[in-house]
């Protein structure tokens, strides 16, 4: 089963990266780091691919947003608190949020979503968008490109030692869930302190 995961990896690769990079991201984008190391992708056109399938994914969940706004109100109602953190931050930074987007966790479908509600350009939209694609694509590509082969041998030690790399693996999962809960806390607390003092 690995050998055949393997096998369509380099024959599918960049097709597998692009479809990857619209549904979620880095693990895809580590894959054709280490894959651009090996030979078996060149690491120009991950980057150009990669960016294009994380532009892609954005552009529907924004236009899922612009043209769907009762179906998100009535269907997406439990997630209310963070289209309202989506919607203070984009009025507190403006298009820095679009461009950041894609690297705040538990935010990414939902800021181009509640970006998509708002009068937002979608012209500006698209082009901040596609530059930050690429440059997330670039900056989560490029360290796996040159360290391959210190992530191959990581691997290869995780496996033999699976029992100690799950936990590990949790723990850090779990670091990045309470540091973001921390962060989601913390914005709805100066929200509702200004809604108070208004």
């Amino acid at each position: 089963m690995e050998a055949l995961l393997i096998d369509w990896l380099k024959e599918y690769g960049y097709i597998i990266l692009f479809l990857w990079s619209i549904l979620e991201g880095e693990m895809g984008l580590i894959m054709g780091g280490i894959m651009s190391h090996t030979g078996d992708m060149w690491y120009p056109m991950a980057i150009f691919v990669a960016g294009l399938g994380g532009f892609t994914g954005d552009q529907i969940y924004f236009y899922i947003g612009r043209f769907n706004k009762g179906f998100i109100q009535r269907k997406l109602h439990s997630q209310r608190r963070k289209f309202a953190i989506a919607h203070l931050l984009l009025k507190k930074y403006g298009w820095y949020i679009v461009f950041a987007q894609r690297y705040m966790y538990g935010l990414r479908t939902v800021i181009p979503m509640s970006i998509g509600i708002t009068k937002y350009s979608a012209k500006k939209y698209a082009l901040i968008n596609l530059l930050s694609a690429w440059a997330w694509a670039a900056i989560t590509i490029t360290p796996a490109y040159i360290f391959g082969a210190d992530i191959l041998r990581i691997l290869a030690l995780a496996k033999q030692h699976w029992y100690l790399a799950l936990p590990l693996a949790g723990i850090f999962l779990l670091g990045i869930y309470m540091y973001f809960h921390k962060l989601e806390q913390k914005l709805l607390k100066k929200r509702n302190q200004r809604s108070s003092n208004t």
